[in-house]
């Protein structure tokens, strides 16, 4: 007895009866039980005319289930499963009565909280349609009208898929609900020559199915149910096939859909080909980019269903749509799932079925407050337990408050509170659901007027703005209206109104479309500021910007101004993004994305001052070390599957240069070699096999591919591979021990300077530690200092003959500039036997080795770190054209905030002055060499026909 008293059904609260006297006649009818069971039944048969029919119909039932609810639900369950065909009807209508008592019973004392409730609802509506259509499958198969089916295809439903939507969807039934269901068979299951005669079953079924649980008969009902949501109900049959649905929501789904299938869900039949459908919808579903637009499109929904459904006035409580009205579920079902859409779609973690859930899942990720999500959530639960009793009075599918004083007060009883204090508390919650709602979905309501327009700003200039393609749409000209006073009052206060004007016009023009960023700006005001900033001071930031506005969405993820999180987290965040993405080419365009709004942060990051331009330089090569190294798996597991795994112990990629040394500017392009070691393998094992050295080849064109192809979401970098053994004319993969002996016996000085730099960026670990090893011996070796000089001095001259410096802000080539101290940081590490990579190491090391005196190199270091802050900015601002770095104030202003000056004709000065400077330095410390120049390059090592040399 102890035990059953264990499970036995508890109340926390109790109904009150409407009705005293037919609550005393279930009393009497149930004396033996106790005296808690008692009030139960009475108080709620005394305020439910339904329940009190359920009660007393399935009193022999009843009261064996108050003593273990869980057990009694479990059972009803199992019978309902074990159905045979031809009782499937009648033993689903007696299970829906007794889960609907069992329901209400838990749910009026307490036992099971609200989402135990919607759960065990759902859970049986999904268990009915699964059991009603596979007696319908298998009905069809026994009479050979699925063509190729068999009993042991009855498992999946020969295919059929059947979605639970809406409420059913994210385990959310109300008590009376219908259900919302869309039907889809998958298509491959049949031979293209029985398609129509396997769609004609389907559609037989499906509609079976669903009269078998809506007809009314003296037994009762199932469930409504409802197939309108399928795409084009008017005019396609109930079933579709699945190639037919996602085509249609590919082409002409809609953001009600899209919002549809936040809670869709696999609930009956094939359940595994219904998942995978429902994954081929991802990109349909959760967009790639922040969505604002669906604001508009969710409000707009809003206002359509108050106007057909007669829901816009003000909160009332008698007859007050607790579903549709103002404050109401669908406000704040409407406000999740829009936030959700918005930011899904870059945040897996925001796609969550349950309305709850999503609320939480919304504040955990700083999309709203935690204040908020608690508020709008205990209203959404006590909007549903009222939603229940309503609907608990008479079965009845409605959502509306009663009208008459005497509804009103069965539902009280129910509640087990008094009429006046319901009322009440009601009222305040639904206008506090309106007031935290609304702003959200029509913030313009309460805007101010924007200011009046200065005159400075060009009324010509604006005029032209209509013709440009990203303000020819009716719905992109309209949003922008709404943003234009707020834009344009911004743009006025700039330190120059008239070029700011100019730039932001330059912006608009090149936008291809408008509707998802000026929503985005919209929604978010404090991003204009941002962008002002931006095309006032980079017109080629801007410009990249225009094309590619998608990466305004990292400015509101929350870490966007946090700090850098370091190579090791960027490499396992774009490989776990990569690994979630199956298509080789979606591989190659998420870490385009990927890389393009890492690149925008440092940018950002560099133009507002946060970072100076050395630590910008590091980022940007952390970034190219992340995408390498992440990027490169994915290469050769692609090229693994034509051609096999790779020979031996596979290869790594060796960073020259400004990558080798670990720090680019925001236009670097990289110098790469792969080096690979195949062991004893002669060629690889796949469907397509290659001897080893076209197969290495191969591979590193498909990795230069990877980094430097043109693809819908742009480029990665531009690589250059002439740093390798032979430059251009040897193979642009190099085996381990040719790289080993080209440099020990064929590799010329300016190769060994270059070796200084090189880095091992990815690849396989032990050769990686093998390469370092031979690195750091190889350079320890001693060298002539007269032949390493002897080459920086031809090294200079044929810089010098490649290409001049293209003014005084190229900061780069030229004597005396970066190129030139890079050169001689990298004789000096060679002169030292060091190992080091960076410039100002290469010139201590210099100083060790007793060639630079510590004043040459604390000049040159000083030298090289105003130029590297002038390039730096310059490349950030604009490109590689250094010179309209200062054309506009904005461009001169950033430079000087760089660059720690006040005044630019000073820095220029400086500049001017620190050229000088060093290119004396250097020719004094070449001086004793530079007299005899013999050191000549053979013709196989000309690059007269390139703009820079290799050793850039």
């Amino acid at each position: 007895m102890s035990q059953s008293l264990s499970h036995s059904l508890k109340l926390h609260r109790c109904p009150r009866p409407f009705d005293p006297a037919i609550s005393a006649e279930v009393v009497a009818e149930f004396a033996h039980l106790s005296p808690e069971f008692q009030a139960l039944l009475g108080g709620t048969a005394g305020s439910s005319p339904y329940l009190n029919t359920l009660i007393r119909s399935e009193q022999a039932w009843l009261e064996g289930a108050l003593l273990n609810p869980e057990a009694a639900r479990d059972a009803e369950f199992q019978t309902c499963r074990a159905a045979p065909p031809d009782q499937v009807k009648s033993i689903l209508r007696a299970g829906k009565r007794r889960i609907a008592l069992l329901c209400a019973l838990c749910d009026l004392s307490g036992h099971w909280p609200l989402e135990e409730v919607t759960g065990t609802l759902t859970r049986f509506g999904e268990l009915a349609v699964d059991v009603a259509l596979k007696a319908e499958i298998a009905l069809l198969i026994k009479r050979n009208k699925l063509p190729g089916m068999g009993e042991e295809d009855i498992a999946t439903a020969a295919g059929m898929s059947v979605f639970a939507m809406g409420k059913m969807g994210a385990y959310e039934l109300n008590y009376s609900s219908d259900i919302d269901l869309i039907c889809l068979f998958d298509e491959t299951r049949f031979a293209r020559d029985d398609f129509l005669d396997a769609r004609q079953a389907m559609v037989r079924a499906t509609r079976n199915m669903s009269a078998a649980l809506n007809d009314r008969t003296a037994e009762g009902y199932v469930f409504r149910t409802d197939l309108r949501l399928r795409p084009d109900p008017s005019v396609t049959p109930v079933a579709l096939a699945m190639a037919a649905a996602e085509h249609y929501y590919e082409s002409l789904g809609r953001t009600w859909e899209r919002a549809a299938y936040i809670k869709a869900r696999a609930c009956a039949g094939d359940i595994a080909a219904g998942e995978a459908f429902l994954k081929t919808l991802t990109p349909f579903v959760w967009r790639r980019h922040l969505d604002f637009a669906a604001i508009e499109d969710a409000h707009n929904m809003r206002l359509r269903i108050r106007e057909n459904k007669g829901t816009g006035g003000p909160i009332t409580v008698l007859g007050h749509d607790m579903k549709l009205g103002r404050g109401g579920i669908r406000e704040i079902e409407f406000f999740t799932q829009t936030r959700q859409l918005i930011a899904g779609g870059r945040d897996p973690s925001l796609r969550v079925r349950g309305t709850v859930e999503g609320l939480e899942a919304l504040a955990a990720a700083g999309w709203i407050t935690s204040e908020v999500a608690e508020t709008l959530a205990g209203h959404y639960r006590a909007h549903r337990e009222i939603e229940h009793r309503i609907q608990m009075v008479h079965d009845a599918q409605t959502h509306r408050m009663p009208t008459s004083q005497e509804g009103l007060s069965r539902v009280a009883c129910l509640m087990d509170v008094e009429a006046e204090s319901f009322v009440s508390g009601l009222r305040d919650r639904l206008s506090e659901v309106h007031r935290l709602t609304e702003d959200f979905f029509a913030p313009g309501s309460s805007a101010k007027p924007a200011e009046p327009l200065p005159e400075a700003l060009d009324q010509s200039v604006i005029a032209r703005w209509p013709s440009y393609p990203a303000l020819r749409s009716d719905r992109g000209a309209r949003v922008f209206e709404r943003l234009k006073p707020e834009l344009l009052s911004r743009l006025a206060r700039t330190a120059n109104p008239k070029e700011a004007l100019l730039a932001l016009d330059g912006f608009l023009a090149g936008m291809p479309a408008g509707v998802q960023l000026f929503s985005l700006f919209e929604a978010n005001p404090q991003l204009i500021d941002l962008l002002v900033d931006i095309v006032g001071t980079s017109p080629a930031l801007a410009n990249h910007l225009s094309r590619n506005a998608s990466v305004f969405d990292a400015v509101l993820d929350g870490g966007f101004f946090a700090e850098w999180p370091g190579r090791d987290w960027l490499i396992a965040d774009l490989e776990q993004a990569l690994d979630g993405e199956g298509d080789y080419e979606r591989q190659l365009d998420l870490t385009r994305r990927w890389h393009r709004e890492w690149h925008f942060r440092t940018g950002v990051h560099h133009l507002r001052g946060l970072i100076g331009a050395e630590t910008a330089g590091q980022q940007y090569a952390d970034l190219a070390d992340a995408v390498i190294t992440a990027l490169l798996p994915k290469v050769a597991a692609q090229f693994a599957s034509k051609h096999g795994p790779m020979p031996g112990r596979g290869c790594v990629i060796l960073g020259m240069g400004s990558l080798g040394a670990g720090q680019l500017s925001a236009t670097s392009d990289l110098d790469l070699i792969m080096i690979y070691d195949p062991l004893e393998e002669d060629s690889s094992d796949g469907k397509r096999p290659l001897a080893v050295r076209p197969y290495y080849a191969r591979l590193t064109q498909a990795m230069v591919t990877a980094l430097s192809a043109p693809m819908s979401q742009g480029r990665l970098y531009e690589v250059d591979m002439r740093l390798r053994p032979s430059g251009n004319q040897g193979p642009v993969a190099t085996s381990w021990q040719s790289f080993t002996q080209y440099q020990e016996h064929d590799a010329w000085v300016w190769e060994h300077l270059a070796l200084t730099r090189a880095r091992v960026v990815a690849g396989e670990e032990t050769l990686a530690r093998d390469l370092e090893t031979f690195r750091c011996a190889f350079l320890a070796k001693p060298r002539s200092r007269q032949e390493v000089l002897s080459e920086v001095i031809e090294m200079r001259r044929r810089l010098a003959a490649a290409k001049a410096p293209e003014g005084v802000w190229d900061a780069k080539t030229g004597p005396g500039r970066m190129l030139d101290i890079e050169l001689i940081a990298q004789a000096g590490t060679l002169l030292a036997g060091r190992s080091t990579r960076a410039v100002a190491e290469g010139l201590s090391a210099g100083v060790a080795s007793g060639w630079l005196s510590d004043a040459q190199a604390q000049g040159l270091r000083r030298s090289y770190a105003l130029y590297w802050s002038v390039q730096g900015a310059t490349r950030l601002i604009a490109g590689k054209g250094s010179d309209g770095a200062v054309r506009g104030e904005g461009g001169a202003a950033f430079l000087l905030r760089s660059t720690g000056f006040d005044d630019l004709s000073l820095l220029q000065q400086a500049l001017e002055d620190a050229y000088a400077e060093a290119a004396a330095i250097i020719e004094a410390a070449l001086g004793p060499v530079s007299q005899n120049p013999d050191a000549q390059e053979p013709e196989s090592h000309s690059n007269d026909d390139q703009d820079d040399t290799p050793l850039s």
